[in-house]
């Protein structure tokens, strides 16, 4: 196999969430301080049970549409259904936004193996990340903290192209940013329904970094499973001779 190009997804594959959903109620907490010393009068209870009412409503949307709106959004829903006019645009939502992101970002770290391995395939592939993520801001800002931006030919997140993986299309605007075809390409990902299904949906090769034992049983089956970053560059070698 001919392999022009490999792309990664970056959260629990280069970028690890420490604590797994543990900076929700830090992140919620943080919001919550903000709004309520611009106005917004309910209690932390009621602002969080709210907040993912919303959430999972569009989480639910998401699932059927595979669109990616932002997490501006989200935040503008949650403020209007406790009754305070703010949409997508106001300063308000932008800047709970970002203290949200802010307070996520405390949680990332780099894989120990990342940056090695992302600069030894660098100089022999084309390199490509596909993120789901809602807060694309965000994702600058983490790829520029662990000097991750400059190595990749083409970045696409979710929320700035409103489509998610598995979508096809965001694999597909990915693919053609990198002027590759899929048989050439190799996508590496750490979830079956998200990362796996959709490389392989348009013709892709398809690692699994497994980082915990899988949540999901899905009829979906990776070409090859590692453990390590690590692996992936002996998993290339093998694919390439």
């Amino acid at each position: 196999m001919q392999v022009n190009a490999v792309l990664f997804d970056l959260f629990d594959t280069l970028l690890r969430i420490n604590g797994g959903d543990a900076f929700y109620t830090p992140c919620l907490e943080k919001l919550y301080e903000f709004f309520s010393e611009n106005g917004v009068d309910v209690s932390f209870k009621e602002f969080k049970q709210v907040y993912f009412e919303v959430r999972d409503e569009l989480y639910a949307e998401s699932e059927k549409t595979l669109e990616e709106p932002h997490f501006n959004l989200r935040v503008s829903k949650t403020l209007q259904d406790l009754n305070y006019d703010f949409d997508v645009t106001s300063p308000i939502v932008i800047k709970g936004t970002n203290i949200f992101a802010d307070e996520f970002m405390r949680y990332v770290s780099l894989d120990d193996d990342a940056l090695d391995v992302l600069r030894k395939l660098r100089g022999k592939h084309r390199l490509g990340l596909i993120s789901n993520f809602a807060i694309p801001e965000c994702v600058w800002k983490l790829l520029s903290k662990f000097n991750l931006e400059k190595i990749f030919d083409a970045i696409l997140i979710s929320a700035e192209v409103n489509k998610r993986k598995p979508s096809p299309e965001i694999f597909k605007k990915a693919l053609k940013a990198l002027n590759v075809d899929a048989a050439n390409a190799v996508f590496v990902g750490d979830t079956l329904a998200f990362d796996i299904k959709g490389a392989k949906n348009v013709g892709m090769k398809a690692v699994l970094i497994e980082r915990n034992p899988p949540k999901e049983i899905l009829d979906i089956k990776p070409d090859r499973v590692i453990r390590s970053l690590k692996e992936l560059l002996l998993t290339l070698e093998l694919w390439t001779q």
